[in-house]
This record gives C-alpha cells, sequence and structure tokens, in this order.
C-alpha cells in the first residue's frame, strides 16, 4: 500500500457521501439516553428531526449543544389533534422514529408502535426506557443513577469496603443510546431484505447489566459475587493506579512482569516469596503496592510513561478534562471539532469516534434553536401557507417554547 492510498484510509474526500445519508429520522427524545441515539444517527449523514413540545424544555447549555448537534427543529403539541395530525404526516415520510416515553405515555398519545407502524409499516421504531417495555417495572420512571444501582455498577465501583460509589459519567445513559443505535442499523439492513421495520427497544437497566460484562459473569459462570477493588483490576494484580513523585500512573504490570521489573530496577522484589507469582501477589496486593510505590517515588509521572512505554507495558498518566483535551494523541484524532451556532456563536464539541475510510461522519451543523425549522418542516411536508398559518393560530404547532416551559 503506498504512503497516499494509507493515508486516504484516514482521511477520506471531501464531499464523500455519509453512511446514513438519505435516512429521515423523528426524534422525539428528551434528556441524555434517546438523544444520544438520534444524534449518533446525525452523525452518520441522517436527516435528524427533533420534535419537541412547545410547552416543555429539554436539558440546556452545553448538554443540549452535544446531544442535539446536527438535527433540525420542529415544535408540536403532540397532545392536540391537529399536531398529532402533522406528526402522523412526518411519520410517513420517516425511516426511522427514537422515543423515551415510558410504556403507558406513549400509548395514552396514540404514538405507541402497533399505531404508528400502520401508517409506516417500513419504519424502525427505537424506544428506550428505565426499565423495558415489559414486566413489573415497565410503568417506572428511571435514570441514570438508579439504573447503576439495580444494575451492580455501584457495588463495584470506588475502594473496597466503602459503600456504592457511581461513576463519574452518566454510563447507563450512553450505553442504552449506543446500543439502540446498533439495533437501529441492524433494523434497517434486514429492511433491504423483508421491506418492513421492526420495533427495537432497549433500557437503561438491560444496557447497565450488558456493560457489567466480566463482572457479571463471575456471578453467573462463578458463583462469586464481585467487591469493590478500587482503581485495582478486579482479578488481577497488579494493574491499577500507583502514585509517582509528582502524581499518578495507571500500569497494567501484570502483563509483563519481569519487563516491569527491570523497567523500574527493582528485579529483587521477585525474590520475596509473598511476591513470587500471580495468587501470591493477589494476597499480598496492598504490600507490593508500599513497595512499588516506593520505587515509582523516585521520578515523576511522565519520565515513568516513557520507560514503561519503551519497555512495551500499557501505561498513562491520570488527566484532568483540560489535560484530556491538550494531549497531543488527543490533538491529532481531532476529538473535539468547531461549529456555529446562530445565538450561541462558535461552539467546540465532540466528534463521533469512528472513522469510517469512504463514507465520513461529521459535524454537520451545531443544535437548531428549538422551533427555529418548524416553517420549513411544515412545508416539506406539503402544508401551504394557510394552513400552516392555522396550525400555528391552533398552538398545534409553535416556532417558539412556550414562556415559562421547562
Amino acid at each position: 500500500m503506498t504512503t497516499s492510498s494509507a493515508e486516504n484510509l484516514y482521511t477520506p474526500r471531501p464531499g464523500s457521501p455519509a453512511a446514513l445519508e438519505g435516512i429521515r429520522v423523528l426524534d422525539l427524545t428528551l434528556a441524555r439516553a434517546g438523544p444520544t441515539c438520534s444524534r449518533q444517527l446525525a452523525d452518520m449523514g441522517a436527516e435528524v428531526i427533533q420534535v419537541g413540545s412547545p410547552a416543555r424544555a429539554d436539558l440546556g447549555g452545553s448538554d443540549y449543544h452535544n446531544l442535539h448537534r446536527g438535527k433540525h427543529s420542529i415544535l408540536i403539541d403532540l397532545k392536540h389533534e391537529r399536531g398529532l395530525e402533522v406528526f402522523f404526516r412526518l411519520v410517513e415520510r420517516a425511516d426511522v422514529l427514537v422515543e423515551n416515553y415510558r410504556a403507558g405515555v406513549k400509548q395514552r398519545l396514540g404514538i405507541d408502535y402497533p399505531t404508528v407502524s400502520a401508517r409506516n409499516p417500513r419504519l424502525v421504531y427505537a424506544s428506550i426506557s428505565g426499565f423495558g417495555q415489559q414486566g413489573p417495572y415497565r410503568d417506572r420512571r428511571g435514570l441514570d443513577q438508579v439504573a447503576q444501582g439495580m444494575g451492580g455498577l455501584m457495588a463495584v465501583t470506588g475502594p473496597p469496603d466503602t459503600g456504592p460509589w457511581r461513576a463519574g459519567i452518566a454510563i447507563s445513559d450512553t450505553a442504552s443510546g449506543t446500543f439502540l443505535t446498533q439495533g437501529v442499523l441492524a433494523a434497517l439492513f434486514v429492511r433491504e431484505r423483508t421491506g418492513r421495520g421492526q420495533w427495537v427497544h432497549t433500557s437503561l437497566l438491560e444496557s447497565m447489566v450488558n456493560f457489567m460484562d466480566f463482572q457479571a459473569t463471575r456471578w453467573l459462570i462463578d458463583g462469586e459475587v464481585p467487591p469493590q477493588a478500587g482503581n485495582d483490576h478486579p482479578t488481577i494484580f497488579p494493574m491499577g493506579l500507583f502514585k509517582t513523585r509528582d502524581g499518578h500512573i495507571n500500569i497494567a504490570a501484570a502483563l509483563g512482569w519481569k519487563a516491569f521489573l527491570r523497567a523500574i530496577d527493582a528485579e529483587e522484589i521477585e525474590e520475596d516469596a509473598r511476591f513470587a507469582d500471580h495468587e501470591s501477589r493477589l494476597e499480598h496486593r496492598a504490600a507490593l503496592q508500599d513497595v512499588i510505590e516506593e520505587k515509582l517515588s523516585a521520578r515523576p509521572t511522565d519520565e515513568w510513561v516513557a520507560i514503561l512505554d519503551a519497555a512495551g507495558l500499557p501505561c498513562g498518566p491520570v488527566y484532568s478534562m483540560d489535560q484530556v483535551f491538550a494531549d497531543p494523541q488527543v490533538e491529532h484524532l481531532q476529538l473535539a471539532q468547531t461549529v456555529e451556532h446562530a445565538a450561541d456563536g462558535q461552539v467546540t464539541l465532540l466528534r463521533h469516534p469512528v472513522t469510517f475510510s469512504q463514507t465520513p461522519t461529521r459535524l454537520q451543523a451545531a443544535a437548531p434553536i428549538p422551533g427555529s425549522q418548524s416553517l420549513e418542516i411544515l412545508e416539506h411536508c406539503g402544508y401551504d401557507a394557510e394552513e400552516i398559518d392555522a396550525l400555528l393560530a391552533a398552538g398545534a404547532v409553535a416556532t417558539q417554547r412556550n414562556a415559562g416551559g421547562w
């Protein structure tokens, strides 16, 4: 492969079509989990129409910019008869609908899957809920920290014997949104064969339990209830966080134990019976931690990263968020990109983290001002000026949120 052809794998030609170009998505979601799915679809080139309520706002500030970039916005009162008519006209022209209502709510509104599918059998109807579409908790309200607790994450996070700790991100929201994106893509692929859409759904709880992965299988297969392990790997040691002269470093020392000892000039450690084999090192992990950190105190983190990397050992510093985006590899990957927002000016956002060599993802635009494209979307749906005026006058559709809407 020539240098130029190799570079093309990383830098698609300008103007290349996006993977989901031509796919239209209706986004009825609020908060974080559902918007994560529709945002990912927008990043991959889908036309996403955010269907908001004139009376209810969503997350604001940086959250709004992050979750709704690249979308179009229309405000529809789904409780209004004429608003529901507008919604179904959009449904007839859509490929995907994403929603995160509780099961009973979408049924009361008359926008549940059987009803919507009858109007557009090709539609992929994608749902996120707190606990699933069926079962004893189906109508409960859910949120990320509740799912972290019920999914087992808080029981294995944090230092040993310190009680439950939440993760520092809304991990079940992000997980469920990402799993739903995968489901949508698979359902669109199936539609190419069958000509029909289907209902795909997940929940915060299902996604959180699935993300427990090897910790879950420690129970399911081994019958072991995983305890808290702090900053150490739960089953392998030494692998975790260690103090240095000026801070901390993460090191997977167990993946190259002898090379690690040579690198830190501590081959005598292996002569200690407490650290002679993996089982012994696990049993005496606190003592081994102290011995290793005594050695690491001789140098600052940056020097140890260079030494251990040269020895072939996975390692790295612990960054605050400002340090993350100052890292040369993060800068090279261009994980942060800037777009222009109609009201807030330049806004820097995270790009989609998957690279396509032929159909690139892109930040198509900043987040829309809610309702700013209502008129344009109605025109595309075939409404004339007189009909649009009547919809606005009736309150079925709006171009901005009501005063006091939250």
